[in-house]
């Protein structure tokens, strides 16, 4: 199998491989991360992050994002012992975009004199008419 093929989700326990689909059933994802069916549900409605779609049939069919999201809940509550609101807590900060906000320029009083000799030149010719 080419490395391209498959990629791993590593966790302490044991190293899970996600095949590369697009999506995946919940007996699939049961399966690969090892845990029931129902866990997976009661997950959905705690974990916004897991929003697995509904095919024409009703059947849930998970996206490689959701799975990814699986094995991470799971490390967090099984191995890292996270209550479900702290892990919810922590993907939410994980997924967050860090925004930095850049100093604004503080002008001088160097910088405002041509500022201030325009204003007042501005000033002269709008009081001439």
């Amino acid at each position: 199998m080419s490395p391209r093929s498959k990629a791993v989700a590593k966790t302490k326990s044991a190293e899970i491989e996600i095949p590369e689909r697009l999506y995946f059933r919940i007996g699939e994802v049961s399966r690969l991360c090892r845990l029931p069916a129902y866990v997976l549900r009661f997950w959905e409605t705690e974990f916004p992050q897991l929003k697995p779609i509904k095919s024409s049939t009703g059947q849930r069919m998970y996206r490689r994002k959701d799975v990814e999201n699986v094995v991470r809940i799971k490390a967090l509550l099984y191995e890292q012992g996270f209550t479900i609101a702290g892990a919810r807590q922590c993907l939410r900060a994980e997924n967050k975009p860090e925004r930095k906000q850049s100093a604004l320029p503080f002008p001088t009083t160097t910088n405002l004199k041509p500022i201030r000799q325009g204003l007042r030149e501005i000033l002269t010719i709008l009081s001439a008419h």
